[in-house]
């Protein structure tokens, strides 16, 4: 009789970053907003998060699953769009 357990491997769910890109057009403000009110950031972090993506070109609004990723990078562009601004995110895969 054999006591070994068998493991069974259940694999994670993929999580996917949302990036957001710097540009010259979309007022900081207006980023710390869409990180607030989309991302559920507090201001601080919002407004850590727009001075990364201010100086480095871009930065994480944060990491979901695929749905949520996707629901609040289209979200977010959409808004922008509405009050003219060219904001870009995208999902990346977490590595």
């Amino acid at each position: 009789q054999s006591n070994t357990k068998t493991k069974e491997r259940v694999s994670r769910p993929r999580k996917y970053k949302v990036v957001m890109f710097n540009d010259d057009f979309t007022p900081m403000e207006f980023v710390i907003e869409i990180l607030e009110q989309i991302f559920n950031r507090s201001s601080a972090e919002a407004t850590r998060i727009m001075l990364t993506i201010h100086n480095q070109g871009s930065g994480i609004a944060g990491v979901y699953s695929k749905e949520i990723a996707t629901t609040k990078c289209d979200k977010s562009i959409q808004v922008s769009r509405e009050y003219g601004f060219p904001l870009m995110l995208e999902i990346e895969p977490e590595e």
